[in-house]
C-alpha cells in the first residue's frame, strides 16, 4: 500500500503482470511479451497478474479474443482479473490527494501548443515546458471559461534513473505530465502506477519502447510512497522494414495465422525460437521454457518476424 491510497487491497504478495489495451488482437509481439512476462514471474516465484486497460480506446470483443489468444499459448493468471475502468475512483482519489498536497496544477495548453513553445535548454522535444504552472487564480478563471483543463503533476525532478534487468541504469526525463486528461480521463503514467501499488506489481515487463516512460512511471510511485518495480524492458518483434508489427504486416495474430494451419503451439515454438530457447522446429509447452528461461541469456536486439515458415 502506499501514503495517497484509497482502497483496502487484499494481496499486495510479490507480482508480474500483463496488461493489453483491449483495441484490437494481439499480435505475435505481444504475444511474445506476455509468454515473458509469465516466465519471468514464475522464475522468481511471483504471482501472475492479467489487468486490461481499458480506459481509452476499447474495440468490442477484443478483451474476450485476448484472453482466450493468452490461455491458448497456455498463459495462467491469478483472479481477480483487473479493469481499469472500474478503477476511475481510485485514481481520483489519488489525484484529489495529490491536489490537496500542492502537488499538481491545472493545465489549459494544447498538444500543439506545447510543441510550439520555447522549450527550455536540453529539454527533449515535445517536453512540458511549464506554461500553466505558476499561473495566477485569475488567470486560470479566465482560461477557464474557454476550455477544460487537464491535470499535471507538479515535478520537483527534471530526470529520474531506473534500473533495468536488460538495460542496466537508465535515467530519463521527467517533466510536468499529466494525471488526467482534459476530458476527464485518468492518464495512463497515473493508472499504471496506482494498478501495480496496489495489486503488489514489483515486476514489470513489457516491450522496450516503453523504457523512457519507466523513469516518469517510477519518480511517480515513490511520490507516492511506493517502492518502483523492477523493470525488464524486452526487444520488440519487427517486420521486414525494421517497423512495428502491425496487421498490415499479414498474418500476424493467433486467428491469423490458425488460416495458415499455424496453431498456438506453433506460435508458442516460433517465439522459443526467437528467444533462443528451442530449435526450429521444436515443439515446447510453457513448462518446458520455465525450465530453460534464464533472463541472461535472452537476446538483445529485435526479432524481425518475416511470418511463420
Amino acid at each position: 500500500m502506499y501514503a495517497y491510497g484509497g482502497t483496502v487491497v487484499l494481496d499486495v504478495t510479490p507480482a508480474g503482470r500483463f496488461a493489453p489495451s483491449p483495441s484490437g488482437d494481439l499480435h505475435i509481439g505481444n504475444l511474445r511479451t506476455a509468454v515473458l512476462a509469465q516466465l519471468f514471474a514464475d522464475a522468481s516465484g511471483r504471482r501472475f497478474l492479467l489487468r486490461v486497460e481499458d480506459l481509452d480506446r476499447v474495440r468490442e470483443g477484443s478483451e474476450q479474443r485476448q484472453l482466450a489468444d493468452l490461455a491458448a499459448l497456455g498463459l495462467r493468471w491469478a483472479q481477480p482479473l483487473v479493469r481499469q475502468s472500474d478503477r476511475r475512483s481510485v485514481y481520483e482519489t489519488v489525484i484529489a490527494r495529490l491536489t490537496a498536497d500542492g502537488h499538481t496544477f491545472e493545465c489549459f495548453c494544447t498538444r500543439r501548443e506545447i510543441l510550439d513553445a520555447p522549450s527550455a535548454p536540453h529539454a527533449p522535444q515535445g517536453a512540458y515546458p511549464g506554461t500553466c504552472r505558476d499561473l495566477t487564480e485569475s488567470e486560470r478563471e479566465e482560461r477557464r471559461r474557454t476550455r477544460p483543463a487537464a491535470i499535471r503533476l507538479r515535478a520537483d525532478v527534471a530526470e529520474f534513473t531506473v534500473h533495468d534487468v536488460l538495460h542496466g541504469d537508465f535515467t530519463g526525463d521527467v517533466d510536468d505530465f499529466v494525471l488526467r486528461r482534459n476530458d476527464g480521463t485518468p492518464a495512463y503514467n497515473l493508472a499504471v502506477v496506482v494498478d501495480d501499488a496496489e495489486t503488489g506489481v514489483d515486476q514489470v515487463v513489457r516491450g522496450d519502447d516503453l523504457l523512457t516512460s519507466a523513469p516518469r512511471q517510477a519518480y511517480l510511485a515513490t511520490r507516492l510512497g511506493s517502492s518502483p518495480p523492477e523493470y525488464a524492458h524486452v526487444p520488440m518483434v519487427l517486420n521486414t522494414a525494421g517497423a512495428r508489427l502491425a496487421k498490415r504486416d499479414g498474418a500476424v495474430t493467433l486467428a491469423d495465422l490458425a488460416d495458415t494451419d499455424v496453431d498456438a503451439s506453433d506460435v508458442l515454438s516460433l517465439i522459443a525460437v526467437s528467444l533462443g530457447m528451442a530449435s526450429a522446429g521444436e515443439r515446447v509447452t510453457l513448462d518446458v521454457l520455465r525450465d530453460r528461461f534464464d533472463p541472461a541469456r535472452l537476446p538483445r536486439d529485435p526479432w524481425i518476424f518475416a511470418g511463420a515458415p
